[in-house]
């Protein structure tokens, strides 16, 4: 049974292949902008918007590969009702970790799979993360030493790098927090048998 991750994010890749899941890679095509915009006007919650935009990339390379288990992800950051995006440069990342420093935020984390245009299995998570209070020389510091990676993650930091030193606690499963809830994801493969159980 062939599985696609619908994603070129190198961190998703790299925990599938690690749980010794062979997936394919390939890009959504799917421009979040509009359905972000689309669900500030509306309303949503970002769990809501993470749960589209982890459907709609899961449909698009499922309409190119309908035999196979395609599965699509996303993850918003949600701060008290404001919602971060990856930093553009690094100004931006000092101003989200200015923003950030000191309060609790949620990882709202969504997960799809679907096979023949059809969502078949749905799970999503929303690990919480208070920061500490960070001082203007820490943040510079740190971005100078996590260079172009804190430019790739919503945040602008990465648990699995020195990321882990801005908090001071996390709830949630530390998979979901990078990005993929895998123990549910593997339950399902399992279940659908492209793993072995």
């Amino acid at each position: 049974m062939r599985v696609i991750l619908a994603s070129t994010s190198v961190t998703r890749q790299s925990m599938l292949k690690a749980a010794g899941v062979l997936a394919d890679t390939e890009s959504s095509g799917v421009d979040e902008t509009p359905i972000k915009r689309a669900g500030t006007l509306a309303g949503q919650s970002a769990a809501v918007v993470a749960a589209r935009l982890a459907r709609e990339k899961a449909l698009a390379v499922s309409a190119r590969h309908p035999d196979a288990v395609v599965i699509g992800a996303d993850q918003m950051l949600d701060c008290e009702g404001t919602w971060f995006d990856k930093p553009a440069d690094r100004e931006e990342a000092a101003e989200t970790l200015h923003r950030l420093s000191g309060r609790t935020h949620r990882l709202e984390t969504s997960i799809a799979c679907v096979r023949d245009g059809e969502v078949t299995w749905f799970h999503g998570e929303a690990p919480r993360l208070t920061m500490r209070p960070l001082s203007d020389a820490f943040i510079t510091a740190y971005l100078a030493a996590e260079g172009e990676a804190a430019l790739h993650s919503v945040g602008a930091y990465r648990l699995e790098g020195q990321g882990i030193q801005l908090f001071e606690r996390i709830e949630g499963d530390f998979f979901t927090i990078l990005g993929l809830p895998l123990l549910p994801l593997l339950g399902y493969l399992r279940q659908i048998g492209a793993l072995p159980s």
